[in-house]
């Protein structure tokens, strides 16, 4: 189940593909037919896309929609592990 983070992580997934193909936020909505301005508001989570978005940037990053929320899930359960190592590290501390 997503946690309240995944409208954050999604925009994280999309920054992490499109700088790991060297792409302004301008390219990407270039590429997308989005405006830059809300490319940059889903990375910052301000938004949350609607699935016609979600498919367009994963075409403009060239990965399917599910490579694109495989990735969101990837960091989801990251998050989630470092929380978790977290509260067992002030669990230790404390007992």
């Amino acid at each position: 189940m997503p946690g309240p983070h995944v409208i954050q992580d999604f925009g994280l997934a999309v920054r992490q593909l499109r700088e790991g193909r060297g792409w302004s936020q301008e390219q990407l909505a270039a590429q997308a037919d989005l405006n830059r301005s809300y490319v940059g508001e889903v990375e910052r989570g301000q938004v949350a896309p609607s699935l016609l978005t979600l498919h367009k940037l994963a075409q403009a990053l060239q990965v399917s929609s599910t490579a694109l929320l495989a990735h969101v899930e990837r960091i989801c359960q990251q998050r989630d592990h470092q929380r978790q190592r977290l509260a067992a590290s002030l669990v230790a501390i404390a007992g």
